[in-house]
C-alpha cells in the first residue's frame, strides 16, 4: 500500500471546500470506504459531546446495518475510545450489546481532531469506527495516517477561518480608523493645514483631527494624538479619545477642561499602561494670529520663524492622558505671524533609526523646515515624509508615523 499516496488523498479530500465540518468529514468517509487499498464493508463517524462525555453518531455509511441515530457511546463505559489518545487506532472486538446486535464484530477505531479533557479522560472530538471482516496490521496504520491527515485537514480549515474572520476584523478597524482622520488639507481663516498619518502596521494608535463647533466659525482645534501601545489596541485608544475631543467640542469647553475630562474618561476606561500623548491647538481668528495649546506630555511642537528663520517650541502643559485621573490640564498660548509654521508630529517622525542606530531627530526637522519654508503644508509634509522614510530604509524597527503643518498663509 502506498502511504504517501493514500495520506496525500486525504489531505486533498480534507481540503475540499464544505460548508461545515460535519459535512466535509462525511465526504471523506464515503470516499474511503470507496477505496479499494482498503477493503472494509462499513464505517461512522463519531463526534463528541464534551459537555456529556458521549459520542453521538455523525455519518454512517456502507454495507451495514444503520444505527439509530439517537444512539450514543457514553466514554465511561466504552474503554476503547478513552484509550485512542495514547495510539490514534485501536482493533478491538464490539463489546456493545446494542453494536453487536447490527452485526459489528471486529473493528478499527481512529481518533482525530482536537483533543479535549473531559473527567481524567483525554478524548479526541472525532473517531471513525471502520467495521471489516479482517484487519491486519498495515491496514490499522492506514487508518492512523488518515487519523493525522484528517487532523491537519481540519486544523488548516479553522485556521483558514480564523485568519478570514482577523482579515475581516482588520479590514473593518481600518474603515474605523480612516474615519477618525479628516481629510489631509483644511483652510481655517488665513490658516493652511495639512496632515498625514501612516501606520507601522495595518492600523495603528496614532491620529490627527480637524474640530470645529456646527456653530462656531471663529475657532478651530487641530488635534495629534499617540497611543502608547500598538495595533488594533491602539487603535481603539485613538479611536475613543478622538471621538470624546468631538462630542467635547460641541459644548464650546475650554480646551483645559476639555482635556481634563478626556484624560479622567480614559483613565476609567483603559489600563493604566495604555497612556496617549497628545497636542489640542486652538486656532483662532484672531488678527495676530492667537492660538491657543494643551500640550499634554507629547513631543513639543516647533513653531518655525519664517522672517527670522528661529525656532520655538511649545512645551508640556501637563502630564500623560490616562495614568494621572487628578491631572489637571492647562492653556497656553502663542502668537503666529504671516509665513511662520508651527509642526505637530508623533515619536515615529524624531525616533525613525537608520543602520547606524542615529535618530532623524528634532534638528533635521528644523532644518527640512528652513529649507522648505516657502512652501504649501502638502509640501513641507511630503518632503518630509520622504527625509525620514530615506533615512530609515535601513531599520529594523518602526513605529506610526503622523504629521500636522500649520501656516498662517495671510
Amino acid at each position: 500500500m502506498n502511504q504517501h499516496r493514500l495520506y496525500r488523498t486525504i489531505k486533498e479530500l480534507g481540503e475540499t471546500k464544505f460548508r461545515t465540518e460535519d459535512q466535509l468529514l462525511s465526504y471523506v468517509l464515503e470516499n474511503i470506504i470507496k477505496n479499494e487499498e482498503i477493503p472494509i464493508r462499513g464505517g461512522r463517524i463519531w463526534k463528541l459531546e464534551p459537555n456529556t462525555g458521549k459520542y453521538r453518531l455523525l455519518k454512517q455509511s456502507g454495507d451495514i446495518d444503520l444505527i439509530d441515530k439517537t444512539f450514543r457511546l457514553n466514554v465511561e463505559d466504552y474503554p476503547p475510545f478513552r484509550d485512542l489518545h495514547k495510539r490514534g487506532t485501536i482493533v478491538a472486538t464490539e463489546t456493545n450489546k446494542y453494536l453487536r446486535a447490527k452485526g459489528i464484530r471486529l473493528y478499527s477505531a481512529t481518533g482525530f481532531g482536537e483533543k479535549a479533557p473531559w473527567k481524567s479522560y483525554l478524548l479526541y472530538q472525532y473517531v471513525m469506527g471502520i467495521n471489516a471482516d479482517f484487519l491486519k496490521y498495515d491496514r490499522t496504520y492506514a487508518l492512523n495516517i488518515i487519523g493525522h491527515a484528517l487532523t491537519s485537514a481540519l486544523r488548516n480549515r479553522r485556521f483558514e477561518s480564523k485568519a478570514s474572520q482577523l482579515e475581516a476584523d482588520i479590514d473593518k478597524a481600518r474603515e474605523i480608523q480612516r474615519s477618525i482622520l479628516p481629510e489631509h488639507e483644511h483652510k481655517f481663516q488665513n490658516f493652511e493645514i495639512y496632515g498625514v498619518s501612516i501606520p507601522d502596521r495595518v492600523v495603528g494608535g496614532d491620529f490627527f483631527d480637524y474640530l470645529s463647533a456646527a456653530d462656531d466659525r471663529d475657532r478651530l482645534g487641530v488635534v495629534i494624538g499617540d497611543a502608547a501601545s500598538k495595533g488594533l489596541s491602539a487603535a481603539a485608544q485613538a479611536l475613543y479619545v478622538s471621538g470624546a475631543l468631538r462630542m467635547g467640542v460641541e459644548y464650546h469647553t475650554k480646551i483645559g477642561s476639555l482635556v481634563t475630562r478626556v484624560n479622567q474618561l480614559v483613565n476609567r476606561t483603559f489600563s493604566a499602561e495604555h497612556f496617549i500623548s497628545m497636542v489640542y491647538v486652538e486656532l483662532t481668528n484672531a488678527e495676530r494670529g492667537l492660538l491657543l495649546y494643551v500640550n499634554a506630555g507629547h513631543n513639543n511642537p516647533i513653531l518655525f520663524r519664517t522672517a527670522t528663520e528661529q525656532t520655538e517650541f511649545l512645551p508640556s502643559t501637563g502630564h500623560l492622558i490616562g495614568p494621572f485621573p487628578n491631572e489637571k490640564y492647562w492653556s497656553d498660548f502663542a502668537l503666529m505671524s504671516k509665513g511662520d509654521i508651527l509642526l505637530l508630529y508623533t515619536d515615529g517622525i524624531v525616533e525613525a533609526v537608520n543602520e547606524r542606530q542615529e535618530m532623524f531627530g528634532e534638528q533635521r526637522l528644523i532644518q527640512a523646515l528652513r529649507t522648505h519654508k516657502a512652501r504649501t503644508p502638502k509640501e513641507i509634509c511630503q518632503l518630509i515624509l520622504e527625509e525620514v522614510q530615506v533615512h530609515s530604509t535601513s531599520a529594523p524597527y518602526s513605529d506610526d508615523k503622523t504629521l500636522v503643518v500649520i501656516k498662517r498663509a495671510r
